[in-house]
C-alpha cells in the first residue's frame, strides 16, 4: 500500500521574517540584498516538511542531504511556538518529539499553519493508535 500525502511546504521567507524580507528588497538595490535574499531562498528550497498518513519527514539541504523521519504511532508530543506577528501571520515553528527521544527530532521554523500541520499529526497519530 503506498503512503498518501497529507501535508508538504516549505517554510515561508515574508511572513516568517516580514521585517528582515522588506530589509533585504531595500537591500537589494546596492546589490547586497540580492545575495542575502538568494542565500535566504536556497535555503528555504532545501528545506521541505511533508507528513504522510504514516509518517512525518524533514528534508534539509542542497547538495548534502539530511533527512529525519517520524512514524505518526511513535509521535508523543508536537509542539508550535509562534510569537505575536507569527500568529497574525499564521506561521510558526513546530517541533515533533517520539518516545525514543527527549528532544524533538523534527523541528522546522517558519511553516505556514502549523494549527493544521498539528490537527494533520493529531489525526494520524489516533488513526494509528486505533489500528494497533
Amino acid at each position: 500500500m503506498e503512503e498518501k500525502i497529507l501535508y508538504e511546504d516549505h517554510p515561508s521567507m515574508f511572513r516568517n521574517h516580514p521585517v528582515w524580507f522588506v530589509l533585504c528588497l531595500v537591500l537589494s538595490l546596492v546589490l547586497v540584498g540580492l545575495v542575502l535574499l538568494l542565500y535566504w531562498w536556497l535555503q528555504v528550497l532545501a528545506t521541505k516538511l511533508t507528513v504522510t498518513d504514516h509518517r512525518t519527514i524533514l528534508r534539509h539541504g542542497l547538495l548534502s542531504k539530511h533527512v529525519n523521519e517520524v512514524y505518526h504511532s511513535d509521535i508523543r508530543n508536537v509542539q508550535i511556538r509562534q510569537t505575536f506577528l507569527q500568529r497574525l501571520l499564521d506561521v510558526g515553528v513546530i517541533a515533533i518529539a517520539s518516545a525514543g527521544s527527549g528532544a524533538a527530532e523534527i523541528v522546522v521554523e517558519g511553516m505556514r499553519s502549523p494549527g493544521k500541520i498539528k490537527a494533520i499529526l493529531d489525526q494520524g497519530r489516533r488513526e494509528s493508535h486505533t489500528s494497533e
